[in-house]
């Protein structure tokens, strides 16, 4: 199966746990009851990193993953925004914040870059 329809089948999984032949609890979470369960899964992917498990990292990686694609859909039910406005949002700012590979800035270091990405990034935080 290829990746894009990985993707597709996912998002399909999401759509039915959250339909009314779906689960009962997922249907229930709301954004902030799901926010302690996103903390101990990026605890645990830290813990993963620190003992060099790549294994473990994959799982963590999948369930924080889980948390993005459930926070999206819940939003989704919401009418806010949805999965795929969110992989359009990270597109943009990934380019716009790499001008040295998407633009024409020019840099030597990755003190350069660093700065460029917080001198962004702030801009970009005074807009909201």
């Amino acid at each position: 199966m290829n990746k894009n329809t990985r993707f597709t089948e996912l998002k399909k999984i999401f759509a039915i746990l959250h339909s009314k032949r779906g689960c009962m609890w997922d249907k229930q979470q709301t954004h902030k009851s799901l926010i302690n369960d996103l903390r101990e899964e990026v605890d645990e992917f830290i813990v993963a990193v620190k003992k060099n498990n790549y294994r473990q990292m994959q799982e963590e990686l999948g369930d924080i993953f889980l948390h993005v694609m459930f926070n999206a859909q819940i939003a989704k039910k919401q009418k806010k925004f949805d999965i795929e406005q969110v992989i359009s949002g990270l597109i943009s700012k990934l380019r716009r914040r790499h001008p040295h590979v998407f633009g024409k800035a020019k840099v030597s270091s990755t003190r350069q870059i660093i700065a460029n990405w917080n001198k962004i990034k702030a801009k970009e935080i005074n807009k909201l």
